[in-house]
């Protein structure tokens, strides 16, 4: 299939950005869109131009690192589907395609389609976190945690951090990614004497780093792990709570 790209290239940080246009005249339609991008840079460093940046590592929707915006759509047209596993067999019928990066005041373009997410890792080193003791670990039967808790405790846990709910937000918000971060650690039995603290860290850091969240919804289309909107609710939930426990109570 023939497929016409516009893709930003962009030099560096500080850099003017531009849109080049390539033509690609013969592309399998079994190729992922990461795959279609390793096609035409081959074909760029063969006419001895210089390759696309883009990132990308396991390629199989669990690392995070891929993402970028198609015709205005973070990783692509299918929803909750990482750039990786969009191949172009799902929509055949589009065959132009304008790819940048992830637009959003916390990401700021490294190269290309690359782009800088330590606004996330911040959020993390924050609070989305938990101290335990060193040493042996304790036998798993030793803290009881029921089973729909550790499902739902899971159900969270599968963020991958690619930082698409923040590129689809017309607000530039990561309540998405800060609530699965808490949701997930709330119902885990470890970290639990850290909870007020972490809530109230988490979210001055939001407030800090990201846009404020007007519940558009678009974050939950565009998240390739499915996390639902009730995570968002989470974030609001542990702010009230670590308020009414009080920020001087014996739990931190």
């Amino acid at each position: 299939m023939k497929v016409t790209l516009d893709i930003w290239r962009q030099d560096g940080p500080d850099a003017e950005g531009y849109f080049e246009t390539h033509v690609m005249e013969d592309v399998e339609p079994e190729l992922s869109l990461l795959e279609m991008l390793d096609q035409l840079n081959d074909e760029i460093v063969g006419a001895g131009g210089e390759p696309i940046v883009f990132e990308s590592d396991c390629r199989e929707g669990v690392c995070g690192c891929c993402g970028f915006l198609v015709n205005g759509k973070p990783h692509g047209p299918l929803a909750n589907t990482p750039a990786c596993r969009q191949h172009l067999r799902s929509f055949p019928e589009v065959t132009h395609f304008t790819i940048e990066p992830f637009r959003s005041a916390a990401f700021p373009v490294i190269r290309d389609l690359a782009i800088d997410r330590s606004a996330l890792d911040e959020l993390v080193q924050a609070a989305g976190h938990v101290n335990v003791m060193t040493g042996t670990a304790p036998d798993a039967d030793t803290v009881p945690q029921d089973h729909l808790t550790s499902e739902q405790a899971m159900d969270y846990a599968i963020c991958i951090g690619c930082g698409a709910c923040v590129a689809a937000c017309p607000n530039g918000s990561a309540m998405l990614f800060a609530g699965a971060k808490l949701a997930h650690l709330a119902k885990m039995p470890q970290g639990r004497q850290e909870r007020s603290r972490r809530a109230r860290k988490m979210v001055s850091m939001l407030d800090e780093n990201f846009g404020p969240c007007s519940l558009y919804g678009e974050c939950a289309v565009s998240c390739p792990a499915g996390i639902s909107l009730a995570a968002i609710a989470t974030v609001n939930k542990e702010r009230w709570r670590s308020v009414l426990r009080g920020c001087h109570s014996r739990e931190n």
